[in-house]
């Protein structure tokens, strides 16, 4: 007999993406009741944002242990482990079917968007008896439900940073909302009008950033007019190259020199240095025009770029604020776990993905 308070409540699991459907597939291993709550209409609905963006790394390490599993019992048949899937080949091919097993299914509601998580009669300020009080989710229609614990797995996709270097919206961000895409746009394909012939900037130096600039130079040989400026914080792009050949991933090291290579042959124009401080529109919409980009240095210097439109790719941070009433134990810079923290920490590491928490308090 399973005496673990709340026994009979279920898992909750947060998000039907990658992570929170291996979630999902382990608990059916370990014959724990769940739920899956996703804000979406099917699995994956963030990866779907940017199905069109094949990964650097190849399908042996986009799928999970327990979901391959459960899977293969239902009969079905594994990709190639060294091919580098698409988002949409990820979403549809492995996410949807794991989605659909039978175990799985009827735990999974959609549309079911998170407001907000507390323990049952405890708040935030009560210590007295809170270990034993069952976790409180409500969702944005109002519905409630009890579980014994949380998993969030709704990933940082919906909370992209800000333009400010300093943290903060850049002066004029919210204004000029219409001119800025983030990071992944479908430049080659369904965005393609919002591009070709046009002035682009992208902010960024990540792998995103990069993904962008590739698929914009070919917009560059392609269409007359097309211009493509690469604004980073750093005074040279060379950590953004990373390991390049030396790259554990090869597709990762392309990216680098691909990246390289197009600064190098003058397809993209670099800023380096470059910190933004405003952004100013200078007509009434993207269509009558497009806007300036500031960057401020300490001294008061500004440097202006003007461009048609914006591509953030300045990366995402987990959003927190439906935890509000827990007591969530987090590393004070990057907001996840403390154990997580150091293994991820862009100052050490070159690349730090977005982390979420398991929550237990």
């Amino acid at each position: 007999m399973d005496h673990t308070p709340n026994a009979d409540l279920p898992v909750a699991v947060i998000g039907a993406g990658p992570i929170g459907l291996a979630a999902a597939a382990h608990l059916v291993e370990r014959g724990l009741p769940f739920v899956v709550l996703e804000a979406g209409d099917l699995p994956g609905a963030s990866v779907r944002q940017w199905g069109h963006v094949r990964l650097f790394s190849p399908w042996r390490y986009n799928t999970d242990t327990a979901a391959r599993r459960l899977l293969t019992i239902a009969g079905w048949t594994p990709p190639d482990p060294d091919e580098l899937p698409t988002g949409a080949e990820i979403a549809d091919g492995y996410l949807r079917p794991l989605a659909e097993l039978p175990d799985i299914a009827p735990h999974i509601r959609y549309q079911a968007c998170v407001s907000a998580i507390s323990r049952l009669n405890v708040d935030r300020m009560r210590t007295a008896r809170r270990e034993a009080a069952p976790f409180v989710i409500r969702l944005e229609d109002g519905t409630e439900i009890l579980a014994r614990a949380v998993i969030d797995a709704s990933g940082t996709w919906t909370t992209p940073n800000v333009l400010g270097a300093n943290g903060l919206p850049a002066r004029g961000e919210r204004e000029t909302a219409p001119w800025i895409d983030h990071a992944l746009p479908d430049v080659l394909g369904a965005d393609r009008q919002y591009y070709a012939g046009r002035h682009t900037i992208v902010l960024g130096a990540g792998h995103s950033a990069a993904t962008t600039l590739l698929a914009l130079s070919e917009l560059v040989d392609q269409v007359p007019g097309t211009r493509v400026t690469w604004a980073i914080r750093a005074d040279d792009p060379d950590r953004a190259y990373g390991g390049e050949g030396d790259d554990a991933l090869p597709a990762r090291g392309s990216l680098g020199s691909g990246l390289r290579l197009l600064v190098d042959k003058g397809l993209v124009d670099l800023a380096a240095g470059f910190t933004v401080h405003a952004v100013r529109p200078l007509a009434a919409s993207p269509v009558e025009g497009g806007l300036e980009v500031v960057s401020r240095q300490a001294d008061g210097t500004e440097q202006v770029i003007v461009a048609d439109r914006i591509v953030a790719a300045t990366g995402y941070r987990p959003d927190h604020s439906i935890a509000g009433e827990l007591r969530l134990d987090l590393d004070a810079i990057l907001g996840t776990t403390r154990l997580l923290a150091p293994l991820i920490d862009p100052n050490d590491h070159p690349v730090a993905p977005s982390a979420r928490t398991a929550w237990t308090s």
